[in-house]
């Protein structure tokens, strides 16, 4: 029971034994970060999303007002 109270203290304060990301897990949300963009890039300049960009663009200038 002493335990579960010495918690609700820490939280209660604000306070954790947790003090933030180690340099390793800020190495690794880098590089899953850059694989992310990678990713997206090539998604992003692929011929498909080209093409469907470029046929959007069109429909909407042709619109008749």
């Amino acid at each position: 029971m002493r335990i579960i109270w010495m918690r609700v203290r820490t939280v209660l304060n604000g306070r954790s034994g947790d003090a933030g990301m180690s340099t390793s897990e800020y190495a690794m949300g880098t590089i899953a970060a850059c694989a992310f963009a990678a990713v997206l890039y090539k998604v992003v300049t692929s011929d498909v999303v080209a093409a469907a960009l470029q046929s959007t663009i069109g429909k909407a200038l042709d619109a008749p007002f």
